[in-house]
């Protein structure tokens, strides 16, 4: 088996404490396949090993919009889906792609949107505590995480 390319990090978006930490193995070549993706845990550190159509990538395993795991959303090439509130990212920049929303998800795995119960029509933004902390609530810029592989084991840089 070839051993899969590392996607290219994007400029100023290295995870902090990682440019001189050193690799430990997370997972082996076998358990990322193409177009998949692995949650590893180091510590109490979740990162998510992605196997993009570049190559592989790992961030944490966090949505940066409200921390969501995105080990639960899906790959789609270079892009990461959030689950919770449908935010779209693009692996290749860091950069929010489809900005999350404050709709949920249904008992059923179905989506509804903002501020709506399932199956109801959208209510008007609330002008309460909860509207003004969803309006001061930023997307940040994925954060990435060096990653190498050795023979099979897959390694990532992961700060003391």
């Amino acid at each position: 088996m070839t051993a899969p390319r590392m996607m290219p990090i994007p400029a100023g978006l290295l995870a902090p404490g990682t440019a001189d930490a050193s690799f430990q193995a997370v997972a082996n070549v076998d358990d990322v396949p193409p177009g998949q993706m692995l949650r590893v845990t180091s510590g109490d550190l979740d990162l998510l090993l992605m196997h993009t159509d570049l190559g592989l990538a790992v961030t944490e395993d966090r949505c940066p919009h409200m921390a969501a795991p995105l080990s639960v959303g899906r790959l789609d090439g270079c892009e990461v889906d959030c689950p919770l509130h449908k935010g779209r990212f693009d692996l290749r920049t860091g950069d929010t792609v489809r900005f999350p929303t404050t709709g949920g998800l249904d008992s059923d795995g179905g989506y509804h949107p903002p501020w709506a119960p399932a199956g109801a029509p959208p209510k008007p933004e609330p002008s309460d505590d909860k509207a003004r902390a969803r309006a001061a609530t930023r997307v940040r810029r994925l954060r990435y995480y060096p990653v190498r592989v050795r023979g099979e084991a897959i390694e990532v840089a992961i700060p003391a």
